[in-house]
Formats: structure tokens, sequence, C-alpha cells
């Protein structure tokens, strides 16, 4: 999945429950008063997070704070809605000037929040703190950019996840490929696809394509090709048209998609093909297939999977997805990879920013990360410290957070991104239908320019 389900977003509309606006004192004079609100809900969305802040965080950030000679009381603003009705009335609630201290937004949101002057540079609402705070080391650079906009960090990232190329052991061992493979090219991908598909594997590679499958098809297909092929959607406010990356990327669809049969063309048109992608997987029928760790945590988890794999542990690997060419990807790397993820941040409007700063950061502490991450929750915090210790035994999770995280790349946050993704996805669904690359390019270039402004913001 492009986003991670846990509470992407934040702010409730403070106003329609007629609450206080943010940190409003309750008049005792000495006693502050904090909001945090997230889109969870105890007994419903998100509910794991919603029992974590009401439960524990609070309790122990109130005590931590009267420890301090501080009066500090915290309520925490439920809700369980759909992210984009969350979205549309965090705006709102933003725009007036109200809402919770403490807010969590997704982060693909975050620049054109930040345009919109709805949330700002942390050291401008915090102060000289923001950027003292001592987490900051223990977070990847790469990591850090979830959260950067035009050079200004403006909130925190509670979480990440990056994308592999998962493999059955046992098929590339049929084929006469190792159990520990690691492509060092696309040629090396469609030479081991080649060979599953002589020893009788039905779809020897699998990489998501088309519109019926969304933002999937960016996150766990396009994107990370580009990248693989030295490009990026957008760079310094100038997007990719139809650069030679794109058509490299979409080179490789048609690779594997047209006529060679390393693919199967039929599953990327079909509205379940990346339900369907998953269980043949399973079922042994699937050689390779490029993912986030959400496959391995909630597709194949032998407990509670979608598409159970009793023998995941022992049968499935995974490898970093490789450039077209050794030093050929985005920024010279060997390999690339996409993430997502969730931001959180104080609130301009906030009365009290600098406590707001303190709960927001208390949340983000190695005692709170490796609270909120027991009892089956484990998953990649941003914070290096903690995954080493959290994420000891769970082998992908240690992959991705040491392997995948320091050369990964994320999505443009500006408002236009959705629409740009959904014209990629075309192209690719073009490529799956016979289109040439060079045709399903210059498609995708002409939709650019009527989505972007003209092809003054593409770059040439």
């Amino acid at each position: 999945m492009g986003l991670r389900k846990r509470s992407m977003v934040a702010v409730l509309a403070v106003s329609s429950l007629g609450l206080a606006a943010c940190g409003q004192s309750s008049g005792s004079g000495d006693t502050i008063e904090l909001t945090i609100a997230q889109n969870a809900i105890a007994g419903g969305k998100n509910a794991a997070a919603a029992d974590f802040i009401a439960k524990w965080v609070i309790p122990q950030f109130e005590a931590a704070e009267k420890a301090k000679g501080k009066d500090v009381k915290v309520k925490f603003v439920p809700s369980g809605v759909d992210d984009e009705q969350y979205k549309t009335k965090l705006s709102l609630d933003l725009k007036s000037g109200k809402g919770a201290d403490v807010i969590d937004i997704d982060g693909i949101w975050a620049g054109e929040f930040a345009e919109a002057g709805y949330i700002k540079p942390l050291s401008d609402v915090v102060g000289a703190d923001a950027d003292k705070w001592d987490g900051w080391q223990q977070i990847p650079e790469s990591v850090q950019g979830l959260a950067t906009y035009n050079g200004k960090k403006y909130a925190l990232p509670i979480g990440t996840d990056g994308r592999v190329l998962y493999f059955n052991k046992s098929l590339l061992q049929k084929a006469g490929l190792p159990a520990d493979w690691q492509p060092k090219s696309w040629q090396e991908i469609l030479d081991a696809g080649t060979k599953l598909k002589s020893s009788g594997v039905p779809v020897p590679i699998q990489i998501n394509a088309g519109t019926a499958m969304g933002e999937a098809t960016s996150m766990q297909g396009v994107l990370p090709l580009l990248a693989g092929a030295g490009g990026e959607i957008q760079k310094d406010g100038k997007w990719a048209g139809a650069s030679q990356p794109l058509k490299d990327a979409l080179g490789l669809y048609q690779k594997i998609y047209g006529g060679s049969g390393l693919g199967d063309p039929k599953l990327q048109q079909e509205a379940k093909g990346r339900d369907k992608s998953f269980q043949q997987f399973a079922e042994g029928k699937i050689g390779i297939l490029m993912e986030g760790d959400y496959f391995w945590r909630g597709v194949v988890n032998p407990k509670d999977g979608i598409a159970k794999m009793a023998d995941r542990d022992q049968n499935v690997g995974y490898a970093l997805i490789p450039a077209i060419e050794p030093g050929k990807g985005l920024r010279g790397q060997d390999f690339v990879s996409m993430s997502g993820g969730a931001l959180r941040t104080v609130n301009p409007n906030s009365k009290h920013p600098k406590e707001a700063f303190e709960l927001l950061t208390f949340t983000l502490s190695p005692d709170a990360l490796k609270e909120e991450t027991k009892n089956g929750n484990v998953r990649i915090t941003p914070r290096t410290d903690v995954n080493k210790e959290i994420l000891a035994g769970e082998p992908l999770l240690t992959f991705i957070s040491e392997k995948v995280l320091p050369l990964t790349a994320y999505r443009p946050p500006v408002a236009v991104y959705p629409q740009v993704s959904a014209a990629l996805q075309e192209a690719t669904a073009a490529v799956v239908g016979g289109k040439t690359p060079d045709q399903a390019a210059a498609e995708y270039q002409t939709k650019l320019e009527g989505l972007v402004g003209g092809a003054g913001n593409i770059a040439s």
C-alpha cells in the first residue's frame, strides 16, 4: 500500500465538536491545557493508536511535566473517518486558527499545507528548540526529507516504509538461481524471469501496472523504476515529462508485459488484480514481485496475513531494487526505493507551542516508540536507535531500516501529485495495452502539461 494504515491524519474539526481552540487555558492561571488529535478512535479506526495516546502517552507525559514543576493537562480528541474527509476537516480547522496543538498529517500533504500557510516551519513556531531536539541525530537524512519542504523542517516523521523485490526462493533455486539472489541491473531481473519461465513458473515477474491498482502502481512500480533510471517525478519545482528515465521505466514494462510471457498483462487490468497477485505469490505461481514492507507484514504473514504463507520465513527472499545499471540510479546510486509515511507537527495556532513541542517529541522518544510497537504492532519507526532494538527479531524490517531507508526517495508533497500519479498509471496501462514507451511517454507529457500549468513547469 502506498500509505501505512495508521493514524495518518490528525486534527479533528475541533470547532464542530464545540471544544476549546488549541491549548486554551481553563482560567486557573497555572494549568497548561494541550490537545492532541489523530484520525483514530477506541474500538474503531486505528484503535491501537488511540488507546496508546489515551492510556500511555497522556498519563506518562503529564507525570514527566509534573516532575519538571509544570501542571500540564492533555486531552485526546478522537475521530475515525475517511482520510480525505479528515484532510478537509483539518484544512478548515487550520485555516480558521483552530485545531489541536499537536496534529498528524499524511506526508504527501505537507507541501500543500505549507504553501497554504496551514503549517509552518517548526523553528518558526517553536523557536531554536526545534532544531536542538536530540532525536534528529537518530533519524536518517533520507527520512528527515519526508518532513522537509523547501529546505525547512515542518514536522517530525512518525513512521515510514520501503519497497523491495520479493522472490520465492524454491522457485528461483529450481530455475538455477541462488537463494540469496540480488540483481544488480534490470537485465538481471529479466534474465531471472526468463529462467523462471523456462522452469515452468506461470508468472515469472509481477510489477504493478495500470490504473486498477491505483497508487500501488506508482509506489510499487513506475516511481521506483523512474528512480532506478536516474529520474524523479519532480525536481526543483519542475516536473519530469517524456524524459529518458520515464521512457526507460516504461521500456521495462514493455519487456515484461509486451508478449515475452514474463508477466501477466491481464492481471494489471483486473479490478482485483493486486489482491490476485498476492494469492498467486502465496501459491507459488509468481516468482518475483515488487512490493512494500506491508506485503511481508500484512499479506504473506503466516499468522494473520490476507494471503498467508506458512513457510514465509524460510521461502520468501527479498532483495534491493537495482538501478537500470550500477551507478545509474537516482543520486548515482546502485539501488533505489520509494517510501511513504506520516508526520506529526505543532499547530501554528497553538497558545503553548513550547509545551506542544515537548508533547510532540515525547511521542517520538525511545520509550514511547518501544511501548507503541509492543504486542504485535512492530513497524519501522523513524529512529535508528529504536529500530535496532525493536526490529531485532524482524529480518525484513531490519533490512529495510538499515539498507533501504538510507537510499530511498519520497513522492513530491504537493497538491497536484495525485493527478500526476494517475497520469503515470495511465502511461503504464498504455504500454501493457500495446503502445510503445515513446507513445505512452508523449501522451503522459501532454496530460502533465494540462495538470501542472503548461510546458514551462516541465523540465526540458
